[in-house]
């Protein structure tokens, strides 16, 4: 067991540094608390994991990975919508807080559950688990990739210390766009690789030019309007 832990962390750790999964994980701990976002990644990955040991070839033949890419863009653009309006939940006061921690744990945990489904670190999950352990090839596949999203979760809540509020909503919803547009490329093209990282750069670009300009008139306007608050 212990052999097929070791393995399958290595493995996975690996395979996820540099994989749009961390900068999932860093995009949302822009927006909300490390903790949450580090246990809706656990259970996640945990659930996503269990699958992939325990079923994985047989979900994989059942449920066709271009529809699941899909609903996870349509499900990442509704995020970036979301991130953009802003929360109209009033921090100070408890237990909206505690309502606003749920969401975001919801949010994470279903947004990698379906980014997960069909990605390489669930088949290197399934073709490790042939060959070795079940039980370490869960448990070390679970904690490398939890522990590779982590070192992106402590860059995005060093950043976000670092950044206007203003700043880190529009980047944040910026880069969900561009998930949704990459992983809706996948679905609709998975003849071709390059779709889904074309379709999530200019989306990406796009919405970043979009805020940009929306950001500089509502500035503009609101210098315009100070000098004629300012007479008497």
């Amino acid at each position: 067991m212990w052999s097929a832990l070791v393995l399958s962390f290595a493995v996975v750790f690996v395979a996820e540094l540099g994989d749009k999964s961390q900068l999932m994980a860093m995009t949302f701990a822009l927006r909300y608390r490390w903790w949450v976002v580090l246990s809706g990644i656990l259970f996640a990955t945990t659930a996503v994991h269990l699958v992939s040991v325990a079923v994985g070839h047989y979900l994989g033949v059942a449920i066709p990975a271009t529809a699941i890419s899909i609903v996870g863009g349509i499900a990442f653009l509704i995020f970036g919508a979301w991130t953009l309006r802003g929360d109209s939940l009033d921090d100070d006061e408890q237990s909206k807080a505690g309502r606003v921690a749920r969401s975001a744990f919801l949010a994470v945990t279903s947004a990698f559950f379906l980014a997960e489904l069909g990605d390489k670190t669930m088949l290197a999950t399934i073709t490790l688990a042939t060959d070795n352990n079940w039980a370490g090839v869960w448990i070390g596949s679970t904690v490398g990739m939890v522990a590779a999203d982590a070192l992106a979760i402590v860059i995005g809540a060093v950043l976000g210390r670092h950044l206007p509020d203003n700043a880190i909503r529009y980047g944040a919803a910026a880069l969900f766009f561009g998930f949704g547009a990459w992983m809706v490329g996948d679905g609709l093209f998975p003849e071709t690789g390059a779709v889904g990282p074309i379709a999530g750069a200019v989306a990406l670009l796009l919405s970043v030019a979009v805020m940009v300009v929306v950001r500089r008139r509502s500035r503009r306007v609101a210098e315009d309007e100070s000098p004629a608050l300012m007479r008497p």
